[in-house]
């Protein structure tokens, strides 16, 4: 398998994660608050790749990354975790995690703006057209007509729908910022750095705004210790790290059109798990997001 391949499979596979993780998240977050899954689920990961390079790499900390490689992937454990999912993470309490995965899929074209000031990629007309159709679809679900006085209103919580730009905005910067720290440097290890300064970032958080009585509550709650387990299995530690080897070895753009299937991938879970009713628009929402981000890139 050559590297471009390797990177697609992982992006699939990150996808996949994102499914998992997501509806995971949502159900514990519900039960003891967002703030205490955030630093759970990162704490559990941070033990499941220290254990996970201690017999591949053999060391249990990534101490052979260079200065330059842990200033990046501070800024963006910093970025994409503590920002982009606290606000994601009480998303999902606020609107679910079908709406909120869906609202992410502005993650794409946010990627090829920053790429663009950042990085001076390219972005073709037909990747504006893509842009705009992503745009719309999120559009087509999050507003609607009341037929009675024509005026148009929110489907969910502004709040809420607020919260999810806020966490696509953290993500897009969080991957780009990582690709410039990670370079050929090992994914995983990689991973474990931006864990290392996410539950740095989050004690602070949880300090400053005395939560710490929460988190022992969360503790204690044994039915959703075990969903942050599955979902810090599946999220930070395989997800993660796997989105990371995917932007290694495949374009960023291409990597962001893959995993952006999530919002598809999560409807079934929605209906079967959360009983939720998912309106025909919702669903052709999705698929012209979908449309609009692979467009994208071509």
């Amino acid at each position: 398998m050559n590297g471009l391949n390797l990177g697609i499979v992982a992006a699939f596979g990150t996808a996949l994660c994102w499914t998992v993780t997501a509806v995971a998240f949502e159900s514990a977050g519900k039960k003891v608050g967002s703030l205490a899954v955030n630093l759970i689920r990162l704490v559990i990961a941070f033990i499941l790749l220290s254990v996970f390079n201690l017999f591949t790499r053999g060391m249990i900390l990534p101490l052979d990354a260079s200065g330059t490689a842990w200033i990046w992937l501070t800024i963006s454990g910093i970025i994409g975790f503590v920002i982009g999912d606290l606000f994601l993470f009480q998303a999902y309490v606020e609107i679910g995690s079908r709406v909120s995965m869906l609202i992410m899929s502005s993650v794409p074209p946010i990627t090829a703006l920053t790429g663009f000031i950042l990085m001076g990629e390219k972005i073709s007309l037909l990747g504006l057209v893509g842009m705009f159709i992503t745009m719309g679809g999120i559009i087509v679900v999050i507003f609607s007509k009341n037929p009675e006085d024509k005026k148009v209103k929110f489907n969910h919580s502004a709040k809420g729908m607020l919260y999810a730009f806020i966490g696509a905005l953290g993500q897009a910067f969080g991957l780009v910022f990582s690709k410039f720290g990670m370079g050929s440097y090992n994914p995983f290890a990689a991973t474990q750095i931006r864990i290392i300064a996410a539950i740095i970032g989050f004690s602070a958080v949880i300090t400053v705004w005395k939560r710490w009585g929460e988190l022992r509550v969360a503790i204690k709650h044994k039915e959703a210790i075990k969903r942050i387990s599955v979902g810090s299995f599946f999220g930070p530690f395989i997800g993660v790290s796997l989105s990371l080897l995917a932007v290694q070895y495949a374009p960023t753009g291409i990597v962001s059109t893959i995993t952006s299937i999530t919002p598809i991938l999560v409807i079934p879970a929605a209906i079967f798990i959360f009983k939720e009713k998912v309106l025909p628009r919702e669903i052709a929402g999705a698929v012209i997001s979908l449309v609009g981000v692979s467009l994208l890139f071509l």
